[in-house]
C-alpha cells in the first residue's frame, strides 16, 4: 500500500509549483513519481506527424513530479499532513493523519 494514490489531493511542498494543490491523475511506481493535475507544466515541442493526426507545434503538458516532494492535503486542518498506517479491529490496513488519527480510507 502506497502513501499517496491515484485521485488524492495534494499539495506541493517544493519546486516552482511550491503550494499548489492538485489531484494525483497517475502514479509511476517504478521511479516513485506522480502526475498531479495542473502541477508541473512544461512547454514541449512536438513535430507533426500526418498519419497520427497529431499537429505540430508548442504543446503544454504536465510532466511527473517526484513524490517526496507532495503531501497529502488535509481538509480538516487546511495544510499538509503525513501519513501512516494502521489495521483497524476488522483486519483492514488503512492510511490515517498522524497529526489528528483521522483515517483518510474510509
Amino acid at each position: 500500500m502506497r502513501r499517496i494514490k491515484k485521485g488524492d489531493e495534494v499539495i506541493v511542498l517544493t519546486g516552482k509549483d511550491s503550494g499548489q494543490r492538485g489531484t494525483v491523475a497517475r502514479v509511476i511506481f517504478e521511479k516513485d513519481r506522480l502526475v498531479v493535475d495542473g502541477i508541473n507544466m512544461v512547454k514541449k515541442h512536438t513535430k507533426p506527424n500526418p498519419n497520427l493526426g497529431i499537429a505540430g507545434g508548442i504543446v503544454e503538458k504536465e510532466m511527473s513530479i517526484h513524490i517526496s516532494n507532495v503531501a497529502l492535503y488535509n481538509n480538516a486542518t487546511g495544510k499538509a499532513d503525513r501519513v501512516g498506517f494502521k489495521t483497524l479491529d476488522d483486519g483492514r490496513k488503512v492510511r490515517y493523519f498522524k497529526s489528528s488519527g483521522e483515517v483518510v480510507d474510509a
